[in-house]
């Protein structure tokens, strides 16, 4: 069971119409939709279970501009000043405090493209210091070992995953948003070759515009609209300590484990990249283009079972708009933990942080991380389709970036000006054999 999330009282019944309707309330849907209602926009936030309850709730919570890949680094730079720039308009609290991030590790090879990317997000003007051992051994003191490097990014930080969506969301609301919980959107209805209404279990909500951030149910719904959009999601377990009496860095990651800590005191505990691949009929349709992906990380990931075929999200099935389809069978993606990685997931935690081996284990939960073939979300209207604007494949970067993606999204629902290049997230990437590149850092 994952960490209590925070809870926000809703309306049950949506508007006949809105300006924009959008499909998901975890991070992206709920910025896009905030921005959106901040420029005076009549907008409807429909969510088939509860504010957050996924991927959004189920993460780090880093808010990092290190290693992130070139074409997210700007989304990325952006959302850290906007996660200020919330708090302080909205007076909601997410979390949010640059903390600063810790990378700690003996393999050159890895030190060495840490570098790369520090001589790279210079002329991005992103200030990341380069560790020697010395430095390492001082910021990493709590482990109680030596290390040949690492890094320090001192302006990234966290928010708190079960508090960030469900803020914003009450945010939304006081600027006169409309948000609806138990509320799944079954389809869309067209008039004239583009977006006309959305059909949802509770009503039709008529609108010319729809934003699709449905996260790991994305793949599923475009394909009832005939959109094909490539997009595996893969299983990770995380569990969470109790608070220590030591003061253990914010947040720290190692080749072995990262440790998080929360405003309570706890810490959130997991492996970077360690996963579970549960096959399911999505995930056999696009392989052929993430065998790329899935070669690069092959040591992390292990073939799953039969969570994600119970859990319905990549279904190929085709579902009908006058009765419950699997969004209202399955309200919450609340996947049972990999036992094996759960408990060596602690024991490496302990092994780094030798002060957390009289912290009790309060939570272990999984969530699936929906992914695309590049590691690089899907953002912007899809071709043959006017009005509707996709917004998924966040490949497990999405709770960070939510901000500046939720800022983007809505530039470009209400044709403002973009805060940053569209043209890197557009989905037309994936059509064709243009599979894009794997990401480097």
């Amino acid at each position: 069971m994952s960490p209590p999330l925070q809870h926000i009282n809703t309306s049950p019944k949506p508007p006949a119409s809105a300006d924009v309707v959008v499909i998901g309330g975890g991070i992206i849907g709920v910025f896009t939709a905030y921005y959106l209602a901040k420029r005076g926009l009549s907008v409807a936030l429909v969510e088939k279970g509860r504010i957050g309850a996924e991927q959004s709730s189920r993460n780090w919570g880093w808010c990092r501009q290190q290693n992130r890949d070139a074409r997210e680094l700007p989304l990325a730079s952006k959302s850290l000043d906007l996660w200020e720039q919330f708090a302080a308009e909205s007076g909601e609290d997410t979390g949010f405090h640059r903390c600063g991030l810790l990378y700690l590790s003996n393999d050159e090879a890895e030190i060495s493209r840490w570098a790369s990317w520090r001589d790279f997000a210079k002329t991005a003007g992103v200030t990341t210091h380069m560790l020697s051992s010395r430095e390492a051994a001082e910021r990493g003191q709590a482990t109680g070992r030596a290390w040949k490097g690492g890094v320090f990014s001192p302006s990234d930080g966290t928010a708190d995953p079960a508090k960030a969506a469900p803020a914003v969301a009450a945010a939304l609301i006081k600027l006169g948003g409309s948000v609806h919980q138990n509320c799944a959107a079954r389809g869309i209805e067209t008039e004239g070759g583009r977006v006309s209404a959305v059909v949802t279990e509770a009503g039709v909500i008529k609108t010319k515009t729809v934003v699709m951030a449905g996260g790991a149910w994305a793949s599923s719904f475009c394909r009832q609209l005939g959109i094909r959009f490539p997009q595996a999601s893969i299983r990770q377990s995380i569990l969470s300590v109790s608070a220590v009496e030591h003061r253990l860095p914010d947040a720290v990651v190692s080749a072995g484990v990262s440790a998080t800590r929360r405003n309570d005191g706890r810490y959130a505990l997991a492996i970077s990249g360690r996963a579970r691949v549960d096959p399911t009929g999505q995930f056999l349709r696009f392989a052929p283009q993430f065998v790329p992906m899935f070669a690069k990380r092959w040591r992390n990931l292990r073939p799953g079972g039969l969570e994600a075929i119970r859990s319905g999200h990549e279904t190929l099935a085709r579902w009908r708009l006058d009765a419950p389809t699997p969004m209202e069978r399955v309200r919450i993606l609340d996947p049972k933990p990999d036992p094996v990685s759960i408990k060596d997931t602690h024991r490496r935690a302990i092994e780094l942080l030798p002060q957390l081996r009289d912290a009790k284990i309060t939570h272990a939960w999984a969530g699936y991380i929906d992914s695309t073939p590049d590691g690089v979300p899907g953002i912007g209207e899809v071709p043959g389709l006017p009005g509707f604007i996709l917004a998924a494949g966040f490949s497990g970067h999405g709770f960070g970036i939510g901000p500046g993606a939720g800022h983007l999204i809505a530039d470009l629902a209400s044709g403002g000006e973009p805060i940053v290049d569209p043209v890197p997230y557009r989905p037309e990437r994936f059509s064709g054999s243009a599979w894009g590149k794997v990401a480097e850092f």
